[in-house]
């Protein structure tokens, strides 16, 4: 990933955040048939491991889990905020008129290795803390025990678990750090405006 100093993300608790934030990520595997891409949910163990661990899980028809050695080496990519930023809603525009649209964003490599796992015991775990997690603001929270026994072994028999252990994280935040403040803030303002609250205060977050 090209990373210009200014947009570089060295914080790993903010780097987690994300992730936590938007668990949502796309898992790049190189096999036996090339490069493949995978859109999985991940939850963060944060403690696990040297520098965390994403567990998710695939269906067993997915060929993934079979087509990639024990320990392959992956790539899972998040993705926050983005956003197309017009060059109109820089005051500095009007002065010299020598400004450029761009498109801002926020984003995490987590770089680490792919292990799998076909035992129930891990299954339950990975899907109890998944189900946990993204109920928990719900008014009735769902939970495996509302799902009939023979229902739930019935499915837990068609995924098969992933884990990715982190070896490294790189972030980056691209929210406008090479413009002067002035046109930052007429940025910020305009997506207030347009319904675009997660990037623009991504940005007032970045604000020196």
């Amino acid at each position: 990933m090209y990373l210009p100093t200014h947009f570089a993300e060295p914080r790993q608790d903010e780097l987690l955040r994300l992730i936590q934030a938007h668990p949502l990520g796309t898992l790049v595997s190189h096999g036996a048939d090339g490069l493949d891409a995978n859109h999985l949910p991940f939850l963060l163990d944060a403690q696990a491991g040297e520098a965390g661990t994403l567990l998710a899980h695939v269906a067993r028809a997915n060929p993934l889990w079979q087509t990639l050695t024990e320990g392959a080496p992956v790539l899972v990519v998040f993705h926050g905020p983005q956003g197309y930023i017009s060059p109109s809603w820089y005051p500095g525009k009007q002065d010299a008129h020598r400004r450029v649209p761009t498109w801002n964003y926020e984003v995490v490599h987590a770089h680490g290795t792919l292990h799998v796992h076909e035992d129930e015991k891990f299954l339950r775990r990975v899907l109890a803390l998944l189900t946990r997690t993204h109920e928990a603001a719900e008014p009735q929270p769902w939970k495996m025990g509302d799902a009939p026994a023979d229902y739930l072994a019935e499915q837990l028999q068609r995924i098969v678990g992933i884990e990715v252990r982190i070896t490294r994280l790189v972030g980056k935040r691209k929210l406008g750090q090479n413009h002067e403040l002035r046109d930052r803030e007429g940025a910020i303002q305009a997506l207030d405006a347009r319904g675009q609250s997660p990037l623009a205060q991504a940005m007032r977050d970045a604000l020196p």
